[in-house]
């Protein structure tokens, strides 16, 4: 077993207080499941509309799942959002239930798919806390998907599985380069450089791309800094649909390791060269490459080989797991860019057939200002005009800069506490925020932002791109003046209510991390202090973080 990550729960048989796979589900398909109880004797019937107020839990029950669906393809729902630590599936029901590594993770994995409901084969399928705290399996009876989850978990933990299994050889065998040659079928919609880079770096970091056109295909090479990222990466996309029923992604490694940028433009680019010059009329790819594109022509229409199943779409994932087009019609991303957003990465631009603008209820209505909701929401994507309706305080329309944006925002917001009471985002039938009437006293209800300095989003390629997440008890906090303190920082954030569990500077005392002791606590802290003056013009930025201290 040398290599499997330790704390993947690989099934072991431990009594009759466990769930086990062998006996568990014998009730007939109405929606019931049959768990065996702590004694052993009484089975405990618990009706599905019972469940959906189950306090949260790591362990997530999905239903209604397509006949034949892999382990690979429920795996695939919760990868995005942290480590996937079980999976029971349950063949016969078409269900299965899926343990995450913390609770935290199964949150927003919920909360995401609330919003935004989840497509596997092209089915919708539902998904929602179990009343089961952890998953135990029988391994003998669930031995092929603990060796998908093991193939998996290896691969993101960098290390390499134990050989033998069943699971995919592409998950078996080390990367051969951290470099992937990107194929794009059925391209409907244009796919840019920045839609591949947002998309391929939640597996790491995107160093190079180069783009070009051959046999009348789009086609991409995109280098990691690591080839275990090139490997997770394909494992996870190959197959996958980046708008809805088109522009699929076929993935392979290529027989490059390294890739020559000459020019960054919307051809080419190299992260680590941001001094490039853009080479106006000239050809962004070097000749030695050009050639190497030649000789790395393997196909990947059809099958790639060693996936774990010989799906008929040809991919590792049939088909997108394209959203529901129905109620708001939310944007037609796939899970590939949109389960990367809401892991923490920014949401594609473009194509998205929804409007920008939230409904936010449930508001404080004696602490909530404009400034405080385009702060928060700010984190998310830039907020172009918050409304406080004059009829209704405890409720506010946000106008983002695009519907996927609001998507981005909704998915990490809704359910959050601010100001003591637990947030409801929705999105609105509203296309925009109106500003009232020149010469109307709306009482400061309503504010436009659209020329505001503190949009973290508008210049294309910022950082701030890559770095979004969840709403977390650590803050990162960066443009730190060198004489402040970290008694200083401490004494600040303590005085925003709340209290202060942790701090670390970073090397050059310009960043620290901070760690409040709950969520709402940083996110009260992170409204209050973002864009503080630290004097000489140093202000403060404050954003969630993904770290621990």
């Amino acid at each position: 077993m040398d290599g499997i990550v330790s704390d993947v729960a690989v099934g072991v048989k431990r009594g009759s207080d466990e769930l086990l796979s062998s006996s568990l589900y014998n009730s007939p398909s109405s929606g019931m499941t049959n768990i065996v109880t702590a004694n052993g004797n009484d089975s405990k019937k618990l009706r599905v509309e019972d469940r959906m107020d189950c306090p949260p839990s790591r362990v997530l029950h999905i239903r209604k799942l397509p006949n034949e669906v892999s382990e690979t393809e429920v795996i695939a729902l919760g990868l995005p959002f942290g480590k996937v630590t079980n999976i029971l599936t349950l063949k016969g029901k078409n269900q299965a239930f899926l343990e995450l590594g913390t609770e935290e993770a199964a949150m927003t994995m919920v909360n995401y798919y609330t919003a935004v409901t989840p497509h596997v084969r092209n089915v919708p399928v539902f998904i929602q806390y179990s009343n089961h705290k952890e998953l135990k399996t029988d391994s003998a009876g669930n031995q092929r998907a603990q060796a998908v989850l093991q193939a998996v978990s290896a691969v993101q933990a960098g290390g390499t599985p134990t050989s033998g299994t069943t699971a995919s050889e592409s998950a078996l065998t080390p990367a051969p380069s951290p470099v992937l040659r990107i194929i794009i079928d059925n391209m409907f919609y244009p796919v840019t450089l920045d839609v591949l880079q947002q998309i391929f770096s939640k597996f790491g970091t995107v160093m190079k791309i180069i783009t070009f056109t051959k046999n009348n295909q789009f086609q991409a090479l995109l280098q990691f800094n690591d080839p275990v990222n090139a490997q997770q990466a394909k494992l996870a996309l190959d197959g996958q649909n980046i708008y809805n029923a088109c522009c699929t992604l076929r993935i392979d490694f290529s027989k490059l390791v390294n890739l020559n940028v000459k020019y960054n433009n919307d051809k080419s680019r190299d992260y680590t060269r941001p001094e490039l010059p853009a080479g106006d009329g000239q050809p962004a790819v070097d000749p030695s490459v050009a050639a190497a594109f030649n000789k790395d022509s393997s196909s990947l229409l059809g099958t790639p080989s060693g996936m774990v199943a010989p799906y008929s779409s040809g991919g590792g994932f049939p088909s997108s797991l394209g959203f529901a087009q129905g109620g708001g019609a939310l944007s037609p991303l796939s899970a590939a860019a949109a389960a990367a957003a809401a892991a923490g990465r920014v949401a594609l631009s473009g194509h998205s057939g929804t409007s920008g603008v939230l409904l936010v209820s449930n508001l404080n209505e004696e602490m909530v200002t404009p400034q405080s909701l385009f702060t928060l929401f700010g984190v998310y994507g830039d907020a172009q005009r918050v409304k406080i309706l004059y009829n209704k305080k405890d409720s506010a329309l946000i106008q983002m800069a695009d519907g996927n944006q609001a998507q981005l925002a909704m998915s990490h917001l809704n359910g959050q506490k601010m100001y003591g009471k637990i947030i409801r985002v929705t999105l609105s039938k509203h296309q925009t925020v109106q500003l009232p009437r020149e010469g109307l006293d709306d009482q400061g209800l309503t504010k436009d932002f659209t020329n505001s300095p503190l949009h973290r989003f508008k210049k294309p390629g910022s950082k701030n791109f890559q770095n979004i997440f969840p709403p977390s008890a650590t803050l990162h906090l960066s443009n730190i003046p060198q004489d402040v303190t970290e008694e200083d920082l401490r004494v600040l954030f303590s005085n925003s209510g709340g209290t202060v569990k942790a701090f670390k500077f970073f090397q050059d005392h310009k960043m620290a991390l901070l760690q409040m002791s709950t969520v709402e606590e940083a996110i009260q802290a992170l409204i209050d202090l973002h864009n503080y003056n630290m004097g000489d013009n140093h202000h403060l930025r404050v954003s969630f973080s993904k770290s621990t201290i």
